[in-house]
């Protein structure tokens, strides 16, 4: 690791850039339970309550193509205090409004403020690391950040069975204003003003534009895009597999998506293990062969009667790979970007939410059904590992 850092300021700076990466899902996965009281309260359309999620998303996607060249420009502190400080005055703004058409708007915004977190935590990393150990706090980081998925749902489903939906936003306020001050008090500016980018916010597009579209960038990018696109084919059509297709109590479900989350967190730490045995680019290729294998098996075991053990078990092994994968396609990807680590950053969130965004509904328009969900996992996998061969292939020639 830096070696200016003490064991002790590597912990904090991993909590707390984690916490912030988070944050952006967070505003999602906490209010999820909540969508059923909140559409009986507006008198309004489920259709129109689940746009609330997508305006968030589609807040998510841009906010990090803005706040990414923007810390090239003006470093990472700012972006990230006036990010999670606006994050938090809207979140509050949405515990008095009364109209979904307001909420939307306001979704969106939340989703511009908390995609800061995103992409300046990848980029305040790059700044501190290379290498191994790159990879290492990667996983650091991935560990920290995969626990809230897991406990966000359970929160707001225990909130929800207590006090009314306004307390979650209000819950999000604090989390936004106790960020904002915690990177203020706790983290130091990574990015030395003589490694700016300079000429404005153009200038900073601009360079964001080049890197996208060089050689061994952009099959990289689309890969690490494929990879989350995996994830939620799965995410996405879960629950109907489980509940509805095999018919698992939503208890039952509950605890298994649980440990499937723990599946991720575990994959995101295998690089770190394996980095002193195994290049990056090794471990990559290796991972990306056995996830198109896993999904090709899973996609196979349609032949012959339904387990719903069989499939869970090779579910958890996707995830875990899964896992493994992000912190490795994300990984490289920095590593090479020695300058703009912020645009780097943007173009590879901007990839992920992205594929992320349809998979899901290319999944959900075939009903999310088991056959579905396992043919689209084997296509995302098996186009992940074309690309990155194909990068390496163009890297050695």
């Amino acid at each position: 690791m830096n070696p200016t850092l003490t064991k002790r300021r590597l912990a904090w700076l991993t909590l707390l850039l984690g916490t912030v990466s988070a944050t952006g899902p967070l505003a999602i996965d906490l209010y999820l339970p909540a969508l059923p009281q909140m559409k009986t309260q507006f008198a309004t359309t489920a259709s129109l309550m689940q746009l609330s999620i997508t305006a968030c998303l589609i807040g998510l996607a841009l906010g990090q193509l803005i706040a990414g060249p923007l810390s090239d420009q003006y470093g990472r502190r700012k972006p990230l205090i006036i990010g999670f400080i606006l994050f938090g005055l809207v979140s509050l703004a949405m515990a008095f409004i009364h109209s979904v058409a307001l909420l939307i708007i306001l979704r969106f915004v939340q989703g511009l403020a908390g995609a800061t977190g995103q992409v300046l935590a990848r980029a305040v990393a790059r700044d501190l690391f290379s290498g191994e150990r790159l990879t290492h706090f990667y996983a650091l980081l991935n560990t920290v950040n995969g626990v809230f998925p897991i406990i966000a749902p359970i929160i707001g489903g225990f909130m929800i069975r207590y006090v009314d939906w306004q307390a979650i936003f209000i819950l999000l306020a604090i989390i936004g204003i106790i960020i904002a001050a915690a990177v203020a008090v706790g983290l130091h500016e990574s990015l030395p003003v003589d490694k700016r980018q300079t000429g404005g916010f153009s200038a900073s597009l601009a360079a964001m534009g080049k890197l996208t579209v060089q050689p061994s960038f952009w099959p990289l990018i689309l890969a690490t895009g494929l990879v989350y696109g995996a994830l939620f084919s799965y995410i996405s059509a879960s629950t109907f597999v489980f509940q509805t297709g095999f018919g698992m109590a939503p208890q039952t479900f509950s605890l298994l998506y649980a440990f499937n989350g723990l599946g991720i967190v575990v994959g995101s730490n295998l690089p770190g293990r394996l980095a002193g045995h195994y290049s990056n680019r090794q471990q990559v290729t290796g991972l990306l062969l056995a996830a198109a294998t896993a999904s090709g098996v899973l996609l196979v075991s349609l032949l012959f009667p339904a387990n719903v053990w069989l499939v869970a078990g090779l579910v958890l092994i996707l995830v875990i790979l899964i896992g493994a994968l992000l912190t490795l396609t994300v990984t490289i990807i920095m590593d090479q970007a020695t300058h703009n680590a912020g645009s780097a950053s943007a173009v590879i969130g901007l990839s992920q939410d992205a594929c992320g965004g349809i998979v899901s509904p290319l999944v959900g328009v075939t009903g999310s059904s088991y056959a579905a969900m396992s043919v689209m996992l084997l296509v995302c996998n098996l186009g992940a590992f074309s690309l990155v061969k194909y990068q390496g292939h163009h890297i050695k020639s």
